[in-house]
């Protein structure tokens, strides 16, 4: 038995140490090809860049009210598929049913009326928390901003007395659109605009600060801060201010080096931070927040300071603020009409001419996973009556008026203008006249840069329209373009700011994305396609207005249509939208009849107007 095992141990050890694979084969011939497989189904067709959009009015609101802002900020509450606006007129909300929102355009997009609304008031009265936690009771004035985030509404409300501080007002939305007050939040002077994040855990405020027009009071603007916890508002508002919160982020400076109020505004000046007011006005005075945009993440904000012709950067991980000239555009390089004396639509090129970009409304998007800021350009000045630096051209060598001397350069093309009936009709400000103060004049500054802008995070500059909107609206209203909206008068902004950009946001319709611009005078609405930010585009340019119609108006007055005062709003409601004051994109994801939307209020004509934007 033992041999027997082995003799079987050695041969299985033999054969371990062999090879049981033999040599391949050689190989075969190929066999026969198989049948040809069938036609697959046909890919989408290519689309050209930029594609054709086609823009249709689909319904309009109107109040009736004229001249008195009864349709300002827009915003869109999806759960109730319903159009929130603004009227200040009644200082109520208009909710403004869009559930049955037709797919095909209306019969006549310029007096349409085919919405309705509800009203949405609230109280002359509210209580807040103070630093101590005691209740206050505290009087509210005119509602400036309103934002929507899930079934959230805040309304940002300023104190009847403008320089006082005002509150944010939080209430639950319900399926019909219809309030629930939940809490009032204190916030600092005149709150002009407010956001949620966009992952609903703050709200911010831009706080304007505005002073009296007297100057007797001017407060700071600042930015407030509300947090959210599971959609309820703290009692209390953090504050950014434009003072100890105020950062630097040169490597070069030091904190010391911007730790006192002259040191920043030297600094920002240095910069090119235009600064125009009364002596000993303070940095926190000077800078006056206007609109806010948030990135995607929520950890960054930014803020035009309209008047400064600045933008600032909020870091609300910090809860920091850095605040960025924009720069000037010299409108030697682009066209510009600068009168409104020759009635005409007439360009021209102006060495030693700038413009101040002075943005009101921005937005954000993302692009490679960057954000990057939109601007509209709109300009504005400081214009009281203790203060103003708001001058004409020919202001400034009128011996009346600054007397001042042009240099040899600006003297000459302020003479080959037209003198005070061409360039010297242009307005421009004082507070940047003669720097040196030796009494010669090189360089004029207008207000504004009759254009839309792309910043990047750090806002420098990616893309201006530059003479784009002047242009395309000349060769399309003629005559009629640069009117005001408070008559049909062509060319009466010329000299002015133009159709001034006003409001601007931006979407995404079939994997584009487009910037929409809107001109406060003149009504224009200009579309962009601004998908790659290095690469923007115009895609198209619609007006919803009748130049035809005779009216006249003046939203300075108490009633804007007095006849008393020679004025006529007879035929307002056939002249369509004036006064576009803000623009709020709907996704089609989110719309009622399931196209992109943009629902714009209109101020001057009261009116709140819902255009679809589809693909041709």
């Amino acid at each position: 038995m033992l041999k027997r095992s082995l003799l079987t141990l050695s041969i299985i050890t033999i054969l371990a140490g062999c090879s049981l694979d033999g040599d391949d084969g050689a190989a075969g011939a190929a066999g026969p090809a198989g049948p040809t497989g069938g036609t697959g189904p046909s890919g989408q067709p290519g689309k050209n860049l930029p594609r054709d959009l086609n823009i249709e009015v689909v319904g309009r609101f109107n109040t009736g009210i004229y001249g008195k802002s009864a349709a300002e900020i827009v915003q869109f509450h999806k759960p109730s598929n319903s159009a929130f606006a603004i009227n200040a007129a009644a200082n109520q909300i208009e909710v403004i049913n869009l559930t049955n929102l037709p797919v095909a355009a209306v019969g006549n997009g310029i007096t349409d009326d085919s919405l309705t609304s509800v009203p949405f008031t609230f109280a002359d009265t509210a209580t807040v928390k103070n630093e101590a936690g005691a209740d206050v009771s505290v009087a509210l004035g005119e509602a400036n901003s309103i934002a929507i985030f899930g079934d959230m509404l805040a309304i940002a409300v300023a104190a009847p007395v403008k320089t006082s501080n005002g509150v944010v007002l939080f209430y639950n939305l319900d399926a019909t659109g219809n309030g629930s007050f939940v809490k009032a939040v204190a916030v600092g002077a005149l709150p002009d605009m407010l956001t949620f994040t966009p992952d609903g855990s703050k709200v911010l405020v831009a706080n304007e600060g505005e002073p009296d027009t007297d100057y007797l009071v001017d407060p700071q603007g600042s930015i407030s801060v509300i947090n959210m916890t599971d959609g309820v508002a703290a009692d209390l508002a953090q504050t950014i201010n434009f003072s100890s919160d105020m950062v630097f982020s040169s490597d070069l400076l030091a904190a010391s080096d911007y730790d006192t109020d002259a040191k920043r505004k030297s600094l920002l000046m240095k910069a090119g931070v235009k600064f125009a007011s009364p002596a000993g006005t303070t940095v926190a005075q000077e800078l006056e927040p206007e609109y806010i945009t948030v990135a995607a993440d929520s950890k960054k904000a930014w803020v035009s300071l309209q008047e400064s012709n600045a933008i600032g950067i909020i870091d609300l991980t910090d809860m920091t603020i850095e605040v960025k000239a924009l720069g000037l555009k010299d409108w030697g390089q682009y066209l510009i009409d600068y009168t409104n004396e020759d009635e005409v639509a007439s360009f021209a090129t102006l060495a030693n001419v700038y413009g101040m970009y002075q943005p009101d409304s921005i937005a954000s998007y993302q692009w490679n996973g960057a954000t990057f800021i939109v601007s509209a350009n709109e300009g504005d000045s400081r214009d009281w009556d203790a203060y103003s630096e708001d001058i004409r051209a020919a202001d400034i060598i009128d011996p009346d008026e600054l007397n001042k001397t042009f240099s040899t350069e600006l003297q000459a093309l302020y003479d080959a203008t037209g003198g005070d009936d061409g360039l010297g009709r242009l307005k421009v400000t004082a507070a940047l006249v003669d720097p040196d103060n030796d009494g010669i004049v090189d360089k004029l500054y207008a207000y504004g840069g009759r254009s839309f802008s792309i910043w990047d995070q750090n806002i420098n500059m990616v893309y201006d329209s530059g003479d784009d909107f002047g242009r395309i609206s000349a060769a399309i209203l003629g005559n009629n373009f640069n009117s005001a909206h408070t008559e049909n008068k062509g060319d009466n902004r010329s000299d002015d700011k133009g159709g001034e950009p006003e409001a601007i946001d931006v979407g995404i319709i079939e994997d584009r994305t487009y910037a929409f611009i809107a001109q406060e005078r003149s009504g224009d609405l200009f579309v962009y396609d601004v998908t790659n930010p290095f690469q923007a585009q115009f895609v198209s340019h619609y007006i919803n207005r009748d130049f035809s119609a005779d009216f006249e108006l003046d939203d300075d007055l108490a009633d804007p249509c007095d006849p008393a005062e020679g004025l006529d709003c007879t035929e307002v409601p056939l002249a369509g939208d004036l006064g576009p004051e803000s623009i709020k994109f709907v996704p089609s994801a989110d719309s009622p009849n399931g196209n992109p939307l943009l629902i714009i209020g209109n101020e001057v004509s009261g009116s709140v107007t819902v255009y679809q934007v589809t693909e041709l």
